[in-house]
């Protein structure tokens, strides 16, 4: 077993580490990581608008509260549903911004430039106006792809042409902001003669602007995604990489997000429109039943090490008991530790796995309601995952089941890993010298 352990120890460390240390600092992927957390507010809340709207309560109650809540949301749907069509409906707009300001930071651009082309090059292909209006269409998970390309794309023009020195330069008199639009002159002329003839030609050859195209393009790896070996080989890549002390989260959810952005952005049509909601892996089915804790759900485990035997991890079970509620757990990971710790090895990796496999069949056949509202990642487990799904109660028993199965399948690991402890604790009192009373 020890020899198992370490020939996987040394694969991890000479193949898997450097890849994974390569990806975690990739452009691109930070660039997209970066613009999903800049536009996260704005989607939370938007998120929270549409729960508000659509509250969990049957439509043939007869209960007072409930009866009222419901004919005020239907008598006045169209202005309460205008702050969630301005965040979450248009959330691509978010974003494209937040991707390139990022994105040129990488390339020494000035951010905000960088994200007014990127709108402007997204808005381009994505917000085709007909009859004076402009189409929303695209501007939600629709065209969350499309956002994702050209914020890269215009970036990466301006960055090579500023490179090039193909820009307009005025005299070093001309106030900053003044020289600074004109040498964006050039890089906006550029977008428009590609772009543009580019969304012309698809739209001529398909039938199709080119959100349509590359969504139809995609949509085999959406599906996909929205699978349970996709749930499962995601968990199974974060949880080795954070075992080999790398931050595998960020990397899975950077690549993940697009996916989860436009199986949301489907699951909230299809629930505004009263339609079966189609999608199981967003990522509040991530958050709030794979993670509860933190990676590898440890929340269970700290409540377990609060009554162990050994003083060391009695005292790194307060430390990371109150984190712990809120999805943080360096403490437990890097205090146990449990990252490269051979002791919790199997467990750190099963647990989400089995809670992942739970989750999804409980909701495939209809126990637990879908996920529907983004939610901060903070949010403790059972009250997240009602959020999550409109309020409702079976995502908190879904929840606390999980909670569980991690506790119980966490245990005899502690248990073998605590007497190991306790061992080396005895060991240490004997090896220590005896001092002698000293007579007086």
């Amino acid at each position: 077993m020890s020899a198992l352990y370490d020939n996987m120890v040394d694969v991890i460390e000479r193949k898997v580490t450097p890849i994974a240390g390569k990806l975690g600092q990739q452009k691109y992927i930070t660039s997209i990581r970066d613009g999903f957390i800049s536009a996260l507010p704005f989607m939370i809340v938007g998120s929270f608008m549409l729960v508000f709207i659509f509250p969990p309560f049957s439509s043939d109650t007869s209960w007072g509260f409930a009866r009222a809540w419901l004919d005020f949301s239907k008598t006045y749907r169209e202005q309460l549903m205008l702050p969630f069509n301005l965040s979450m409906g248009v959330m691509t707009i978010f974003i494209s911004v937040g991707i390139a300001a990022s994105l040129a930071k990488h390339h020494d651009l000035e951010p905000v430039t960088a994200g007014l082309l990127s709108l402007m090059s997204f808005l381009l292909v994505a917000a085709p106006i007909k009859d004076g209006a402009i189409s929303m269409q695209y501007l939600s998970g629709q065209g969350i792809f499309t956002a994702i390309l050209t914020a890269i794309y215009s970036t990466e023009v301006y960055a090579f042409l500023k490179r090039k020195k193909v820009t307009i330069k005025l005299p070093p008199e001309v106030p900053t902001g003044v020289a600074r639009s004109f040498e964006i002159l050039i890089p906006v002329l550029a977008i428009i003669l590609t772009l543009h003839p580019l969304n012309l030609f698809v739209q001529a050859e398909t039938g199709m602007i080119l959100p349509k195209a590359i969504m139809s393009l995609l949509q085999p790896l959406v599906s996909a995604s929205d699978t349970l070996p996709a749930v499962l080989l995601a968990v199974l890549v974060c949880q080795v990489l954070w075992f080999a002390g790398i931050h595998g989260a960020l990397i899975v959810t950077g690549i993940m997000n697009p996916f989860w952005m436009a199986n949301l952005s489907a699951n909230q049509a299809a629930m505004a429109a009263g339609e079966a909601i189609p999608h199981i892996f967003v990522q509040g089915f991530w958050d709030h039943y794979l993670l509860i804790g933190g990676v590898g759900s440890t929340l269970p485990l700290a409540f377990l090490l609060l009554r162990s035997k050994a003083a060391h991890l009695r005292t790194i079970g307060k430390m990371g008991i109150v984190p712990g509620f809120f999805n943080i757990n360096e403490p437990i990971l890097f205090g146990a530790p449990i990252i490269m710790n051979p002791m919790f090895f199997l467990p750190f990796i099963f647990v989400p796995m089995v809670n992942a496999s739970l989750a999804w069949f409980a909701t495939k056949f209809g126990l637990v309601e879908h996920v529907v509202s983004l939610t901060p990642w903070t949010t403790p487990g059972p009250i997240g995952a009602s959020w999550a799904a409109n309020w409702t109660f079976a995502p908190v028993v879904m929840s606390l089941f999980c909670m569980a199965t991690a506790a119980v399948m966490y245990l005899p690991f502690l248990k073998a890993y605590e007497k190991q402890l306790l061992k080396q604790e005895l060991e240490e009192e004997q090896q220590q010298p005896k001092t002698k009373p000293i007579a007086v």
